[in-house]
């Protein structure tokens, strides 16, 4: 699993306990459809009060985690079954661990994506994005930079398709996209694929070209794809021969 560490050092006590509770879900410490322990002995567990558990396990259950039912134990979800959107901005924000494979299964979410949302955009307000391709626009050369361009590019792209769900979904794992962007981006040859698909979207743009917007896009998510699936084979090579 990967491990997000992007969180600060202090929480009040229902957002340690939201967090707690998380781990041990994501962990399988209480796998899916068991039940969690009494109010009273949980409470002692995390070392918060009552109310304060109460608080967690209302936003847990809001969110998809648990199933809260009055009367009985509660239960434990099948988060990847049963959860929605928010569970990802609760795994980035609480700094749980994630799946084997997950950022690429988004990548994989993005391929699908991207190419309609950016023809559409292209179609329905190419100069707008062609504004915002321009070179003098451009990030400066971290990966930091790179991410929050991105992530801005996409957004527009999505807003500027004028279909609402795509900056829906996409805002959806927002937390999540911009944290695994600068790990992405630390590579200079990233940053520098990503600029080529910068120039290529650009063009597409100024001359009016869906199609072909819809073309660069669609390669461009397929490289991040595949670039990302190596640092994984890699990392896991790494810790194997460790």
């Amino acid at each position: 699993m990967t491990a997000l560490t992007s969180l600060p050092p202090q929480r009040r006590p229902a957002a340690h306990a939201e967090g707690e509770l998380v781990s041990r879900i994501l962990s399988r410490h209480f796998p899916p459809d068991s039940t969690l322990p009494s109010e009273r002995e949980l409470a002692l567990q995390l070392g918060v009060t009552r109310p304060t558990l109460r608080e967690a396990l209302q936003r847990l259950d809001r969110d998809g985690w648990i199933e809260v039912r009055h009367g009985k134990s509660t239960r434990v979800r099948d988060i990847w079954r049963e959860g929605g959107l928010n569970v990802l901005a609760a795994v980035v924000r609480n700094g749980g661990p994630l799946p084997e494979r997950f950022v690429a299964n988004l990548l994989e979410v993005r391929l699908a994506m991207a190419p309609a949302y950016a023809r559409a955009a292209v179609a329905e307000q190419p100069r707008a994005i062609a504004e915002l391709l321009h070179a003098g626009r451009r990030p400066a050369q971290t990966a930091e930079a790179f991410g929050d361009f991105d992530w801005q590019l996409h957004l527009a792209l999505t807003t500027a398709s004028q279909n609402p769900v795509f900056t829906l979904i996409l805002n959806g794992f927002g937390d999540l996209y911009r944290v695994m962007a600068v790990l992405y981006f630390e590579a200079p040859a990233a940053r520098r694929a990503s600029a080529a698909f910068y120039d290529a979207l650009e063009q597409a743009a100024k001359r009016q070209q869906p199609e072909r917007a819809e073309k660069v896009t669609r390669e461009a998510m397929q490289h991040s794809l595949d670039h990302w699936s190596k640092l994984e084979r890699k990392t896991r090579a790494q810790e194997v021969s460790r």
